[in-house]
């Protein structure tokens, strides 16, 4: 069993560095640990063609600009080569490789049951991210093994896929970029669970988020009426699908054999399906008492009903920027201040 950390924080992407930038400028002993090989692992990993839409200059975490031309807008391994230095500038400690299996409390210390050994802290940062377990619908099992299916998590680029019809369901940013890259290879649908609003990259020579600043439209809170529109409403930007050689159809209902079913009652058979359907939590190792009926995490701009426990770099966990690398240091900063609270006054309590 090791020695006894102030804090713990499990995941080493943006988020979990932002954390520990934090941490560095307190005088609590700290430690990161991260299931991946390397730092910047996840980014490494996405398809091969994904930009970033934000610019440079909109992507640095805190006390590190993004290196390059402010206005250009990165690319995946930019960023996973970024996460890097980050770590290696302000000499974060990183323990990789190490997966925690079960998160869990006693006596008011918890404890990180990992493939490397225990690790105990006396608070703890839930730093995974928003991308947790790809989930594709339950009735793609009923498609044909003959229909080549891949969540988006798993695309790289076009040569994966057999020719001819491609089906893209869900049309989030990254289903957006993945379908409007296929349209150059393939016969492409994609399948809308709801119209997004769609906001240019650029207006007038300026970056979409520039003018979004005047009105800090990406930086309103959850609980403001605005936040709460936006956060059901999530933009579409930079991608114009309908500038591409592509079909659209509505929610995806059903599937057997080659055959898709949709909403409006149509079917249309394809030779392969990406699944652009987002992530579930992936919290089944939490022993904790944080987690909904859903299994989704239960906070208040990250903060838990249990002393200590803390989540960071959800999706909204506070404003649309949160998971966002140049908005998740705020939250970052916002938690290392509650921390330093808890850790003063358990101290006073102790004595």
């Amino acid at each position: 069993m090791s020695d006894l950390l102030d804090v713990l924080v499990i995941g080493a992407g943006q988020a979990g560095l932002a954390a520990g930038y934090f941490l560095r400028h307190t005088n609590l002993r700290f430690q990161l640990v991260d299931a991946a090989p390397e730092i910047g692992h996840v980014w490494q990993t996405r398809y091969d063609s994904l930009r970033l839409f934000t610019p440079a200059k909109r992507n640095a975490l805190p006390g590190l600009p993004f290196p390059g031309d402010p206005e250009h807008y990165p690319g995946k391994d930019d960023v996973a080569g970024y996460l890097r230095a980050y770590a290696r500038t302000f000499a974060l400690p990183v323990q990789l490789a190490t997966r925690v299996t079960r998160l869990h409390a006693r006596d008011g210390t918890f404890t990180a049951v990992t493939d490397r050994g225990a690790l105990r802290a006396r608070q703890v940062v839930i730093a995974v991210g928003a991308f947790g377990v790809p989930f594709i619908p339950p009735f793609a099992r009923h498609l044909d093994p003959g229909v080549l299916q891949l969540h988006s998590s798993a695309y790289r680029h076009p040569a994966q896929l057999p020719a001819g019809r491609v089906l893209v369901v869900g049309c989030g940013n990254s289903g957006a970029q993945i379908a409007e890259e296929l349209t150059r290879t393939h016969q492409v649908t994609v399948a809308l669970g709801r119209r997004q609003p769609r906001l240019p990259q650029r207006l007038l020579g300026r970056d979409i988020f520039d003018w979004s600043d005047r009105v800090r439209l990406f930086d309103r809170s959850v609980d403001t009426p605005l936040g709460a529109f936006l956060r059901g409403h999530d933009p579409l930007i930079g991608t114009n699908l309908t500038a591409r050689k592509l079909k659209v159809r509505p929610r995806v209902t059903g599937a057997v054999g080659r055959v898709v079913h949709f909403e409006d009652g149509t079917v249309a058979s394809f030779g392969a399906v990406v699944w652009a359907t987002g992530y579930r939590g992936g919290y089944a190792w939490l022993d904790l008492p944080v987690l909904n009926d859903r299994g989704e995490p239960l906070h208040a701009r990250g903060v838990t009903s249990v002393p200590g426990v803390y989540f960071l770099g959800l999706s909204w966990q506070h404003t649309r920027s949160s998971a966002l690398l140049g908005g998740v240091g705020r939250d970052a900063e916002y938690l290392a201040e509650r921390i330093f609270e808890e850790h003063h006054r358990r101290s006073a309590r102790d004595g």
